[in-house]
């Protein structure tokens, strides 16, 4: 299973193993405007190419091979978080716990309200344009710091560990003028307007203080 560039429209998974079940879901999503793939089984869903749009996964509890609960701890394993709806006629709550701790979105007993799965997917839907543009913005982020000078980058661990400019210059044998311009051009190439914002990012990227 691989990802490609394509059309940006988010796009609906559906595995079940009942034909009537996986059209009926199909024609139900594409009434609201929604694309979906349709498969038989977790082993069709994997030879798929998925396109690198937003996507949720509307899946069956019980299938041939792989169960549904297994074939969701397989996508965690491989690190694909593509979020989940699960629908079964033979649910139970061990199973609707076991479920929900692993991250899916829903628990959907057969028969269900089209409403309901709806509003679940469009759930899911939401839940993956907030990942994706979360990875997005960090990827951004990322590459401001691998801008900064090794000791820019030192200087922004320093500062947003909460060390004024006079400790920091003590610290790493500097003068405090020169500290005064690391922490300018650090300010400048992160794009922070504030130390809190600055504080902020250095968070989001793991950066802790480092002396030389």
């Amino acid at each position: 299973m691989t990802k490609q560039s394509a059309d940006p429209s988010p796009v609906v998974f559906v595995i079940d193993d009942d034909t009537a079940v996986r059209e009926s879901l199909a024609d139900l999503f594409r009434s609201v405007g929604l694309n979906v793939h349709a498969f038989g089984s977790a082993s069709d869903f994997l030879k798929h190419t998925l396109a690198d749009v937003p996507s949720c996964l509307v899946l069956d509890v019980r299938l041939p091979g792989l169960s549904g609960l297994e074939f969701q701890e397989k996508l965690a394993a491989a690190d694909l978080r593509i979020p989940i709806i699960f629908m079964t006629g033979h649910g139970d709550i061990p199973m609707t716990v076991r479920a929900m701790k692993a991250g899916a979105i829903e628990f959907l007993p057969k028969p269900f309200r089209d409403q309901d799965m709806l509003d679940a997917v469009q759930q899911g839907l939401q839940r993956d344009r907030e990942r994706r543009q979360n990875i997005s913005s960090l990827s951004r982020l990322r590459s401001r710091f691998d801008s900064l000078t090794p000791r820019e980058q030192q200087i922004m661990g320093l500062v947003t560990s909460g060390l004024v400019n006079k400790q920091i210059a003590a610290q790493i044998k500097v003068s405090e003028i020169t500290v005064k311009v690391h922490r300018s051009n650090v300010m400048r190439k992160m794009g922070a307007r504030t130390l809190a914002e600055l504080v902020r990012m250095a968070d989001s990227l793991g950066v802790r203080p480092e002396v030389c």
